[in-house]
C-alpha cells in the first residue's frame, strides 16, 4: 500500500505540490486568524457542582462577575477625602451603562473590605456586559482608557484583564518562538544533512502542519470553545513531529538513492519502509492525544483536538507532499551541499558495513554488560521520579503571569493590603423557601472551622447567594478541605445547596481528573499495545516500551515537583512558585510525552525489526538497528528540543512548565532510554523480544503491517520439540 502511494505521489507530484501551496495560502490567510477566536478559560468541569452553582446563581440572581478590578491610590489623600471620592465616582459614572452593567465601590457599600489598610487606596469592582469571555474582553478594551481617575494612580486588574494579558502573552510567545526557532532549525538541519535542499524538506512539512492545525482550530472554534493554550501544543507537535518524520524519510530516501535506485523506486522503497513507520508513529501519537478527549474540561479537550490536528496534518503531509517533493528533487536532494565548507564527511546514509559506526559499537558495548546497564538506568530513573510521590496539585491564578504585569500587580496588592480573598470567596447558592431554615444554614456555615465570615449577599424568591470568607491561599489543599466541610453542612429542610467559587471549582476539577485518569491510561496503554503488536508481531516489545515510557514520565514528573512545586530554579527560569502544580498540566504532559516516546520507539524498533527479519540474529539486529537509526533519533531530539526550549522561556508559568517537562522527557528518552536501556533489555530478553503466542503470531503473519512488504513468518523463539516419526 505505501509503495503504491509513493509511486502515485511521484507521478502526480506537481498536482500534489499545487494543492499543498494552495493549502499553505489558505492556512496563512484564514488559519492564522485563530487567535481572536480562542478563550483562556476552560479549566472547569461543566457538569460539576461548582459550575451548576454559577449557572443557578446567574439564572436567578443575575450575573455579578468580578470582571474588572480598578485599583485607585493617592499617597496624599485618604478615601475619606471628598476629592478622592469625587474623582472615583465621576470617572465610573461616566462609563457607558451598556458596557458596564454593575459597579461596586466603597462609597456605594460602605464595605471596609474595599479600603486598604492605610486608607489611601481603594478598589472598584465592575461587571461587564457580554455572554462570554471574548465579548467581555472587547468591553474592557472599550472602556480601559476611561478608567483613569484624575489625581489618582490607577491600575486595572480582575478576571477579564488577567485573561486578556494571558492571551496576548501567549500570542507574543508564539511569535517570538517561531521567529527564533525557524532559522535555528534550518541551520541545524543543514548541519545534520549537509545539504540545504535536504534540510528544507522537514521544515516545509512543519510549516504545513502548523498552518493546517491553525485552520482546524479555527474551524473548531465555530462549534465549540477552544483554549488559547492549544496553540502552544499545536506548534510544538506540528513542527516537532514534522521534523521527525522528515528526518526519517529523507534519510531513508538518501540511503536508497545511494544504493543506485531510480528516483521513483527510491521513493517507493522509502514509503514502504520509513513511510509505513511514519504512519504507525502518527497513529500512535494521535491515540495518546485522543486520551485527552475523555476529560470534560475545555482546556484538555482543546489540547487533544489541537494536538490531533497537528499530528494528522504532519503525518498526511509527510506521506503525500514529502514524496512529491522528493520526486521533484531526486538526486538533487544533495543540492547546495555544505560538506566542503564544514570539512567533514556528509551525514550520509549507511550503504555498506556498519561495524565501525559509533552506535553499533555502543550497542555491542552495552550488550556485553546488559545487567549493569539495565540496573543502573532503572535505578537512576526511579530515583529521579521519586519526588513526584509528594506532589501537591493546585490551580491557576494571576501568578502565572510575569511579575510586574499590571493585572497581576493589582491582584497581589489587593491580597496584601486589603481583606485577604475578598475577591475570591467561597459562594453557596441556596435554594430554600424556609426562611428560618436559610438562617439556620447560614449560622451553621459560620460555625465551620476556617470560616471568618458568612453573609447572604443576594436573594431573589427562594434562591439566595451566601458569600463565605476565609484566610489562606484559595488554591491550597487546606482551603479545598474547607470547601468539603462547607459542603458537608446539611441543606435547609427541603432545600438544595450548590457550593461554588474558585476553590470549589479547583476541587471539582481535581475530582474530574482523578475519575477519568485511569480510563485515559487504559485507552493509551491498550491502543499502544495493539498498534505495536501489529507493527512488530511481538507482545513483549509493547510491554517493554510501555514500562520504559512510564519511567521516562516519572523522571520528568519528579523534576516538575522539584522545579515548579518546590521553586528550585525559579530565579533562573523567571517564574513564581505557588507550592503546587496545576492539575491539568501533568495530564497534558503525559499524553504528549507518551506520544513522542512512542515516536522514537517506532523509529528504532522498525530498523531493528527489519534487520531481525533479514538475519534472525537478535544481537546483530539491535546493533545494526541502533546504528542506522541512532543518529536520526538523536538529531530529531536535538531539533525538537530547540522548539520546546523556546516555549520553556514563555512568560506564562504553566506553558513554561510544559516546555521544561518535555525537554527533560525528550532528553531522558532519546539518550539513556533509547541508547542505553533498550539495547541492554533487548540483549537480556534475546529472541524472547519477538515472542507472541502461536495464535497471535499467525495473526501477525497474515494481517500485521510488515516493514517493506511481507517478511517470512516470525521465528518462534521457543519452538515445540520435533516429533519423532513413527517407525
Amino acid at each position: 500500500m505505501f509503495e503504491r502511494l509513493g509511486r502515485t505521489m511521484v507521478r502526480r507530484r506537481w498536482w500534489v505540490i499545487a494543492v499543498a501551496v494552495a493549502f499553505i495560502a489558505f492556512g496563512g490567510i484564514w488559519g492564522t486568524q485563530v487567535f481572536g477566536s480562542l478563550i483562556t478559560e476552560g479549566f472547569d468541569d461543566p457538569a460539576s457542582e461548582s459550575s451548576r452553582a454559577v449557572e443557578r446563581a446567574q439564572a436567578t440572581l443575575g450575573r455579578e462577575g468580578n470582571d474588572v478590578v480598578v485599583l485607585y491610590r493617592n499617597p496624599e489623600m485618604t478615601v475619606d477625602d471628598p476629592a478622592f471620592q469625587r474623582a472615583v465616582n465621576e470617572t465610573l459614572d461616566a462609563l457607558p451603562g451598556e458596557v458596564v452593567t454593575r459597579t461596586v465601590t466603597y462609597w456605594s457599600t460602605n464595605s471596609p473590605a474595599l479600603v486598604g489598610e492605610d486608607r489611601r487606596s481603594t478598589y472598584a469592582v465592575l461587571t461587564l456586559a457580554g455572554d462570554d469571555e471574548t465579548q467581555r474582553g472587547e468591553a474592557l478594551e472599550e472602556i480601559e482608557e476611561d478608567l483613569a481617575a484624575p489625581g489618582l494612580q490607577t491600575q486595572v486588574g480582575g478576571i477579564t484583564a488577567v485573561s486578556r494579558d494571558i492571551r496576548e502573552r501567549v500570542a507574543a510567545d508564539i511569535a517570538l518562538a517561531e521567529t527564533i526557532s525557524i532559522p535555528v532549525l534550518l541551520v541545524l538541519l543543514v548541519l545534520v544533512f549537509g545539504s540545504v535542499a535536504a534540510a528544507s524538506l522537514p521544515l516545509a512539512i512543519g510549516g504545513l502542519a502548523i498552518l493546517g492545525a491553525f485552520a482546524a482550530l479555527r474551524a473548531m472554534s465555530y462549534v465549540m470553545d477552544v483554549s488559547v493554550f492549544s496553540i502552544n501544543v499545536v506548534t510544538i507537535l506540528g513542527l516537532g513531529l514534522a521534523i521527525d518524520y522528515g528526518l526519517f524519510m529523507v534519510g531513508r530516501f538518501r540511503e536508497e538513492i545511494a544504493h543506485g535506485r531510480s528516483t521513483e523506486d527510491a521513493v517507493a522503497r522509502t514509503m514502504a519502509t520509513a513511510g509505513r513507520t511514519v504512519a504507525f508513529s502518527g497513529v500512535t501519537v494521535a491515540v495518546s492525544l485522543a486520551g485527552l478527549l475523555i476529560f470534560p474540561m475545555t482546556f484538555l479537550r482543546s489540547m487533544g483536538f489541537g494536538g490531533l490536528s497537528a499530528v494528522v496534518v504532519a503525518m498526511v503531509a509527510a506521506l503525500t507532499v514529502l514524496p512529491a517533493l522528493l520526486g521533484v528533487l531526486g538526486p538533487r536532494v544533495e543540492a547546495l551541499s555544505v560538506r566542503r565548507l564544514l570539512r567533514r564527511p556528509a551525514a550520509a546514509p549507511v550503504v555498506g558495513r556498519v561495524e565501525h559506526g559509533f552506535w553499533y559499537r555502543l550497542a555491542h558495548s552495552i550488550m556485553r554488560r546488559p545487567v549493569i546497564y539495565a540496573a543502573g538506568v532503572f535505578a537512576v530513573l526511579l530515583l529521579a521520579g521519586a519526588p513526584f510521590l509528594r506532589v501537591e496539585f493546585g490551580g491557576i491564578d494571576p501568578r502565572v503571569l510575569p511579575a510586574g504585569t499590571e493585572s497581576r500587580v493589582v491582584s497581589e496588592t489587593v491580597d496584601r493590603e486589603f481583606v485577604q480573598n475578598s475577591q475570591l470567596p467561597i459562594e453557596a447558592t441556596v435554594t430554600s423557601s424556609d426562611r428560618a431554615g436559610l438562617e439556620g444554614y447560614v449560622a451553621a456555615v459560620r460555625d465551620v472551622d476556617g470560616v471568618t465570615e458568612a453573609d447572604v449577599t443576594g436573594q431573589t424568591g427562594d434562591v439566595a447567594r451566601l458569600t463565605v470568607h476565609y484566610l489562606g491561599d484559595p488554591i491550597s489543599a487546606e482551603t479545598r478541605d474547607l470547601v468539603s466541610r462547607i459542603r458537608a453542612v446539611p441543606a435547609p429542610p427541603g432545600g438544595e445547596v450548590l457550593v461554588g467559587g474558585l476553590t470549589a471549582r479547583l476541587a471539582d476539577q481535581l475530582d474530574a481528573v482523578g475519575d477519568r485518569l485511569p480510563w485515559m491510561a487504559l485507552i493509551i496503554v491498550g491502543a499502544t499495545f495493539i498498534l505495536l503488536f501489529l507493527a512488530f508481531g511481538s507482545v513483549v516489545l509493547p510491554i517493554k516500551a510501555i514500562v520504559m515510557n512510564v519511567l521516562s514520565l516519572g523522571a520528568s514528573f519528579g523534576a516538575l515537583v522539584l522545579i515548579f512545586q518546590d521553586g528550585h530554579l525559579s530565579g533562573l527560569l523567571n517564574f513564581t512558585s505557588t507550592g503546587t502544580l496545576e492539575a491539568t498540566q501533568p495530564i497534558l504532559v503525559l499524553a504528549v510525552v507518551f506520544g513522542l516516546s512512542m515516536d522514537y520507539e517506532v523509529f528504532l524498533m522498525s530498523r531493528i525489526r527489519e534487520e531481525y527479519d533479514r538475519t534472525g540474529d537478535n544481537t546483530m539486529a539491535v546493533a545494526v538497528g541502533l546504528q542506522r537509526s541512532g543518529r536520526i533519533i538523536t538529531s530529531a531530539a536535538l531539533l525538537i528540543l530547540v522548539v520546546i526550549g523556546l516555549f520553556s522561556i514563555s512568560g506564562i508559568t504553566f506553558i513554561k512548565l510544559i516546555g521544561v517537562a518535555l525537554i527533560i522527557a525528550v532528553l531522558v528518552d532519546a539518550t539513556i532510554v533509547r541508547a542505553l536501556l533498550v539495547p541492554a533489555t533487548m540483549r537480556l530478553l534475546g529472541d524472547t523480544n519477538w515472542w507472541a503466542p502461536a495464535p497471535l503470531r499467525r495473526f501477525y503473519d497474515r494481517h500485521g503491517f510488515h516493514e517493506g512488504g511481507d517478511p517470512p513468518p516470525t521465528p518462534d523463539p521457543h519452538p515445540a520439540p520435533a516429533r519423532t516419526p513413527a517407525g
